[in-house]
């Protein structure tokens, strides 16, 4: 998933580059602590920003998904209050545009948590061992730093406790094992696996039994006064272009930097930004506004090659894993930044892979309304997983689930009794905006009138050959799309 608002956040340069303002009295850049290296040039201005809007991208990103969901509830996207667990008892649909990307193959229960005033407790229940689910834990990094479910933790019930980066205590009894969140604003995402449509309410039994409480309710004890209540910046696409540091100035409080984020957290002081500051865009001089803006949009110009170029190209796939925890970006905030572009809160490769593709194996790019398509699985050669896969499609524009005829968005080994193998025992799916008649309608993937964006999804792989794992190195390859005849 990745919020809509930073689908092109610099929609154009000049949108910054020449806002009127001049230098004033509350200019951050100018105000900002001269230190031993004293007050940044123009042209050092223009590289932190550039450095720290790739640093800061996910970051406001997930921001900007917390406020539409848990903050504003006028939003059209609000879910529940923090603490608060929201079940959907439905899979996403076109309609769904708080994120692009959104898997429509597993119900989403979402919960986000304020770890400020005490930690929080997770239980689950005990799942049938023929469904898939997970529970992933995902801080204000975007560091994907914890898993409960069919993979990590088993299908068992149990409890489990997250804290936040400062707390210190122990367990207590009953707990099965303690999380870490970097910052003290978290979101977890439960996905539960749907069978058909018709399994909705085994999934909403499932969903039922996913509980979040305070450690003092789980214990029995007074509740510790309560954290300050927060003024949250408003969001939406048009403020987070001009005011992306602002966001970033207001998140920082809640992050506790690193070790390894010493530096790039050093040098956005410079420019007046991170805690104890006060950034504010429109209050820079018109030289500052020029450099901030440059810097943003180099910063965006890495951050989409980055994206277009991860992994590696197979059969017109990019197959490559951008997820995991702190230790796995170890610093590379580029890479962090590419995988929030591509898809914030994606799982780490040992929960789910994501192929993805817009193009033929020989380049061309895919779409609808030139051509109809075909993607065929050789006999046996299904993606290998544990759990399950899908073929998700999605508007190559928006990269928004597209409205259709038949209601489908996506076509999955769940719906395989249903759909027809050829006479060599393959699997063809047609990808197509029309109809390619009801014999095949089955194997149907409604594709839109322009550009094609296509996600494989392969939750829980498998590690032993043929498998997709390592990343771009596997022995199991996915197959390319071609021009239907």
């Amino acid at each position: 998933m990745t919020s809509r608002f930073f689908k092109g956040i610099l929609l154009s340069g000049a949108v910054l580059m020449f806002v009127s303002g001049c230098a004033t009295a509350k200019d951050a850049v100018s105000r900002a602590e001269k230190g031993e290296k004293g007050r940044p040039g123009f042209a050092e201005t223009r590289a932190i920003a550039e450095e720290g809007f790739i640093y800061g991208l996910p970051i406001v990103m997930n921001y900007a998904v917390m406020y539409e969901y848990i903050v504003d509830r006028n939003s059209g996207q609000w879910k529940a209050r923090f603490n608060t667990i929201s079940n959907e008892h439905r899979v996403f649909t076109y309609k769904d545009t708080a994120v692009i990307t959104p898997n429509s193959d597993t119900p989403y229960s979402m919960l986000w948590l304020d770890l400020r005033a005490e930690p929080m407790v997770l239980s689950v229940p005990a799942v049938e061992k023929e469904r898939y689910f997970s529970v992933m834990l995902c801080d204000g990094n975007t560091f994907n730093y914890g898993y409960i479910g069919s993979r990590a933790t088993g299908n068992g019930a149990g409890d489990y406790m997250v804290v936040g980066p400062d707390w210190k205590g122990e367990a207590p009894a009953g707990i099965k094992k303690v999380f870490r969140s970097s910052t003290l604003f978290s979101t977890v995402v439960f996905r539960t696996q749907l069978f058909r449509a018709e399994d909705m309410p085994n999934v909403e039994k499932v969903q039922s039994g996913y509980k979040a409480q305070p450690l003092s309710a789980y214990l029995g004890r007074p509740t510790p006064p309560s954290a300050p209540l927060i003024d949250f910046p408003k969001v939406d696409k048009e403020l987070v272009k001009t005011n992306f540091f602002e966001y970033l100035d207001f998140a920082l409080q809640f992050a506790p930097a690193g070790p390894e984020e010493k530096e790039i957290r050093d040098k956005l002081a410079r420019i007046g930004i991170g805690p104890g500051k006060t950034f504010d865009f429109k209050d820079l001089s018109l030289e500052h506004k020029r450099e901030v803006g440059l810097g943003m949009k180099e910063g965006e110009k890495k951050v989409e090659e980055k994206v277009a170029n991860f992994g590696r190209n197979i059969n017109g796939w990019r197959i490559g894993s951008p997820f995991g925890d702190r230790e796995f970006y170890h610093g590379d905030w580029l890479l962090r930044a590419a995988a929030a572009k591509a898809g914030i809160y994606g799982n780490d490769a040992v929960e789910a892979m994501y192929p993805m593709t817009r193009w033929l194996a020989s380049g061309e790019e895919l779409d609808g309304s030139k051509h109809n398509y075909t993607l065929t699985f050789p006999a046996g050669q299904y993606p290998p997983v544990n759990a399950f896969w899908s073929v998700t499609m999605y508007d190559g524009a928006t990269q928004l689930l597209i409205k259709n005829p038949i209601d489908r968005y996506l076509l999955s080994s769940p719906m395989l009794p249903n759909m027809k193998q050829n006479p060599d025992g393959s699997l063809t799916i047609f990808i197509q905006k029309d109809s390619p008649g009801q014999v095949k309608e089955a194997n149907w993937l409604p594709a839109p009138d322009g550009p094609i964006y296509l996600v494989m999804r392969l939750y829980w792989p498998k590690t032993e050959p043929p498998s997709i794992l390592p990343p771009g190195e596997g022995t199991w390859q996915p197959p390319a799309l071609q021009v239907a005849e």
